[in-house]
């Protein structure tokens, strides 16, 4: 199943998006968060009928998830993008943190901070959490913690991120708007193997990324697994699970400017489109 949220911001409803045509759920939750996810809104619209069709046509597409309690990511999680930054594989998950309030829908405009040079794009797998996850035993019982997944660009000022940053990476991924989420969240049965997808980025119709999840170097369920044993996952939480190579960090593409467009896109989840302007 597809969600999405559709309306200004602050205002967005609920929609079930099924092959083109768009349902309102509006009798079903107030919006698609924690409280949908984990009080069984997903079997609630899988039993639900004549739901009323709307026309989304001209509206504005925000994140399919509501501001999450947190946004977690990992970094150097594809060994050619380790290896792109001069650095080692990791031999553990890098952890690092993403304020919540920079969760933007997958066509708003993106914001160069003040004082930026080098604003970057990348393209994430992003996972959204349905239970709450706490101690999991093992990988093989994440599974069931997760809700679905969404098309993720972990916008990044790599200034902030690594020269200013006194060793903390948030600095230079905490800016506003660095979080375009969706256009969809989907379900994990829909979705079917997370480590057979294939990532792409473009920045004004010329290609960057374009590699796919066999690249990672821990995948979804060892990430959300290891997570548990040191914070808990809540439902509506969103991990970033790291970015292949093809960045403007590499050193082969000029970082972003205003009036650049960026675009994102993974199998199954859809693709984005943001235009960068000043802040």
């Amino acid at each position: 199943m597809r969600f999405m949220r559709v309306g200004p911001v602050g205002q967005e409803r609920p929609v079930l998006s099924v092959d083109g045509r768009h349902f309102d759920l509006s009798s079903l939750t107030a919006d698609i968060d924690g409280e949908f996810l984990s009080g069984g809104g997903v079997q609630r619209v899988r039993e639900a009928n004549d739901l009323p069709e709307i026309d989304v046509t001209g509206q504005r597409v925000g994140a399919p998830i509501a501001r999450p309690g947190v946004v977690l990511c990992v970094g150097q999680n594809y060994a050619a993008h380790a290896a792109e930054s001069g650095a080692e594989p990791p031999t553990a998950p890098i952890i690092f943190y993403k304020a919540p309030n920079t969760v933007v829908g997958p066509y708003d405009d993106v914001l160069i901070p003040r004082g930026s040079t080098k604003t970057d794009w990348e393209v994430e797998l992003a996972v959204v959490i349905g239970r709450r996850a706490r101690y999991l035993a093992s990988p093989a019982d994440a599974v069931a913690h997760i809700a679905g997944y969404v098309l993720s660009n972990d916008v990044s000022e790599r200034d902030f991120q690594l020269a200013v940053s006194g060793g903390q990476w948030s600095k230079g991924k905490s800016c506003e708007t660095f979080q375009p989420l969706g256009p969809w969240l989907v379900t994990a049965d829909e979705v079917g193997d997370p480590r057979a997808l294939r990532l792409r980025s473009w920045v004004n119709d010329e290609p960057r990324q374009d590699s796919s999840t066999k690249d990672m170097i821990f995948d979804v369920a060892y990430l959300v697994w290891h997570l548990s044993q040191y914070t808990v996952l809540d439902p509506g939480d969103v991990i970033n699970t790291g970015t292949p190579e093809g960045v403007a960090l590499s050193g082969r593409f000029p970082y972003l400017a205003a009036g650049d467009v960026m675009e994102v896109e993974i199998d199954g989840l859809g693709r984005q489109r943001n235009t960068l302007r000043n802040a």
